[in-house]
């Protein structure tokens, strides 16, 4: 049942390989724990609210935070509306679960000087790989992709004469993206070194130097070995940077409308959530820069 629920999300609700492996450890590790290990047969049907409660209170134990128990709750959830959608069961026993309250942390962003200081780093624009290595953090801070997009993008959806290229992003919708001159250069620039080095125009935009594409845990080594010694932020991740696309292009005027459309946001308030950042700097400069509010009491 798990798996026709895990397909079901993949071809019929277009989820991302990411979301549906997510659905896949939640459930799975749900089924160990109502299983005793696989002991006893897997009746999710049979499962009443103080079983699920049992295993979301073993959960908890284990010392797991708060987002990832509420994220587990809503597997749950979603595989119960499926059970009921398939005439599987009639009730969803997980909706009496209750949600653990997170905290809304503010995402992490690099300030702009920063920034510049580690995308002007001198550069060796003759070597593949520290030329790859640059495009990458530029292209993800010119932007805005998520890590995934990056790594699956095409060759054929960089377009450098209109300055523009295509991602599939969440639920595989695909996007146009627009970017200035100077990353269309360096992109052309890129693709030379690219051709010398595997010796064939690659399907994958970003490859390594055999042209295999590639891989998230390598972006990110990329991205931290950049940001370190540079970038005093508590997380170095290409998230950040994307943080960081959103943030300064707010910051300069943009219209929160279109940044909701360059980062593919489903609603405008996952967007939102960057004005609280700027927000929050305008309230540190007020506090500094007022006569008035560096007085006591003012």
């Amino acid at each position: 049942m798990i798996d026709a629920f895990l397909t079901y999300l993949k071809r019929e609700q277009n989820l991302a390989d990411l979301t549906v492996s997510a659905y896949r450890r939640d459930l799975e590790q749900w089924r160990d724990f109502a299983t005793d290990g696989g002991c006893r047969p897997f009746m999710p049907e049979e499962a009443s609210v103080s079983d699920l409660r049992q295993w979301m209170m073993s959960v908890a134990s284990g010392g797991l935070s708060g987002r990832t128990i509420r994220r587990k709750v809503q597997s749950l959830r979603a595989f119960y509306r499926y059970m009921m959608r398939v005439g599987k069961t009639d009730r969803n026993p997980a909706l009496d679960l209750v949600l653990p309250k997170i905290s809304k942390d503010l995402p992490v962003y690099v300030k702009p000087a920063e920034t510049a200081a580690m995308l002007d780093a001198e550069l060796d624009a003759d070597d593949f790989r520290s030329y790859r290595d640059r495009l990458v953090l530029e292209t993800f801070y010119a932007t805005g992709v998520r890590c995934s997009e990056l790594v699956d993008l095409l060759d054929a959806n960089v377009d450098t004469a209109k300055c523009e290229l295509k991602v599939r992003g969440k639920r595989n919708k695909d996007r146009i993206i627009p970017f200035g001159k100077r990353l269309a250069e360096m992109i052309d620039h890129y693709r030379t070194l690219r051709t010398e080095t595997t010796g064939y125009v690659t399907d994958n935009f970003f490859v390594r130097p055999d042209g295999r594409k590639l891989y998230r845990r390598l972006v990110y080594s990329i991205v931290h070995e950049a940001m370190e010694g540079v970038v005093h932020a508590s997380r170095m991740s290409p998230h950040v940077l994307r943080h960081s696309f959103a943030t300064d292009m707010l910051n300069n005027g943009a219209d929160l409308n279109a940044v909701q459309q360059l980062l593919g946001h489903q609603s405008l308030a996952t967007t939102q959530v960057y004005t609280h950042i700027t927000y929050r700097d305008l309230q540190k400069n007020y506090q500094h820069a007022h006569p008035r509010a560096l007085k006591k009491g003012g």
